[in-house]
């Protein structure tokens, strides 16, 4: 059975640096290749940049699965031949999913079953191999409320699918000012 480990923390707080880091030294503890699940789309500039970062960061010898939709099947074929996955991140692909659904179908309480199913299908997929699983996500409910509708249920949608992801993980980190904690750790202790 796989082991799940999930990573979050607000924008900018040094979550996916982190992610990085733990999944190399996982990789180097366990002496397997890695595999990096990117879930990112280019629309604008400014996500280029993003995502050229990101690949800036990336050891040459990681295998990459762009898999903006269908991720499930790339975590599966990833874990056929690595040992540690980094999947970045849930809230992109939530987004990705959620935009493939016309506004009129996109009525909240029908939608959370749609997200625990989509989001039971990744953790099923991770739990399946044997590889380590490392979902990197947002922190996108510790801010304002939204204005407008699409980004409440994003936002409410983003919240349940980690904690979703939380209960089923080994471990759970919030990086917050580049600083990770283990908040799984420290909530066994309470």
């Amino acid at each position: 059975m796989g082991k799940i480990v999930l990573v979050t923390g607000g924008v900018r707080s040094g979550k996916s640096a982190f992610a990085e880091r733990y999944t190399a030294y996982c990789a180097a503890q366990t002496g397997t290749k890695v595999a990096y699940i990117a879930t990112a789309q280019v629309y604008d500039e400014e996500m280029r940049q993003r995502v050229d970062l990101h690949q800036s960061r990336r050891p040459a010898d990681w295998s990459t699965y762009e898999a903006p939709f269908h991720t499930e099947d790339a975590i599966r074929a990833a874990g056929a031949a690595h040992g540690v996955i980094l999947f970045d991140c849930i809230t992109m692909f939530l987004s990705n999913d959620m935009l493939q659904y016309p506004e009129e179908e996109q009525e909240r309480d029908s939608f959370v079953l749609h997200v625990e199913k989509r989001i039971g299908a990744l953790i099923s997929a991770a739990q399946e191999i044997s590889a380590t699983t490392i979902f990197v996500t947002n922190e996108v409910g510790a801010g304002i409320v939204p204005e407008h509708r699409l980004g409440r249920l994003y936002r409410d949608m983003a919240g349940l699918a980690n904690q979703q992801i939380a209960c089923s993980a080994a471990e759970v980190y919030l990086v917050t000012c580049g600083i990770p904690v283990n908040i799984k750790k420290i909530a066994e202790v309470i």
